[in-house]
């Protein structure tokens, strides 16, 4: 009977021990940074509203990647995301017509919100993001006579709210890749009384990230 009550004592103790360890692992917080591509647009509508290209940009952040159990994962993330989109214009002066080109810059603090779902080294994520303009630019460019660039900001309103859906492989505990699509839900065009123009953000973003231990 002795060596019986050892025995369930040391399994008992063994189980503990691992769950201990388990969760522990589960509580480890990881904090990584990324880098990687943007390509942004500005699906635009109204009565004037042109016709919009994507563009190519960078973006830059860091995140912190809080698990929750052994599946299930909250990441929040702040990333530095240059985005903006092309347009082409016709400008009268007179009689005379001239088709400008046009490419809005806009740069935002982003803040995404993510839930990640891990199955092996894949893993799937949705969440909200909330986004701070910290400057925007509007580049116009007319054939013969040169080009120049004026401030935008006050075009667009300062806070965006959007939505975000990804993918993403863990190469290793460190290495991985991600690819996110964030699309805006609010209007970010500043407009008066009688304006029915509507901006919203659209952005695929491809990024690598590496978690430190």
């Amino acid at each position: 009977m002795k060596k019986i009550i050892l025995t369930l004592l040391a399994i008992t103790a063994f189980n503990t021990t691992n769950a201990q360890t388990d969760k522990a692992k589960s509580n480890n917080l990881k904090f990584g940074l990324k880098a990687g591509l943007n390509i942004a647009n500005m699906n635009m509508s109204g009565d004037f509203a042109p016709e919009t290209k994507a563009v190519p940009n960078l973006l830059i952040g860091a995140f912190i990647e809080v698990p929750i159990n052994g599946k299930w994962a909250f990441q929040p993330e702040l990333i530095y995301s240059m985005q903006g989109s092309k347009f082409d214009l016709l400008y009268a002066d007179g009689t005379d017509i001239y088709n400008t080109e046009n490419t809005f810059k806009l740069n935002y603090l982003n803040i995404p919100l993510m839930f990640k779902y891990n199955e092996n080294k894949l893993f799937f994520e949705a969440g909200p993001q909330i986004g701070f303009l910290t400057s925007a630019k509007l580049k116009t460019s007319v054939e013969g006579f040169g080009s120049g660039s004026q401030d935008a900001k006050e075009l667009f309103k300062t806070i965006d709210f959007g939505l975000g859906f990804g993918i993403g492989y863990n190469f290793t505990e460190q290495v991985g890749a991600n690819l996110r699509y964030n699309f805006g839900l609010t209007n970010i065009a500043e407009t008066e009384d009688g304006d029915n123009t509507k901006i919203k953000n659209s952005v695929f973003a491809l990024s690598l990230a590496y978690k430190f231990e």
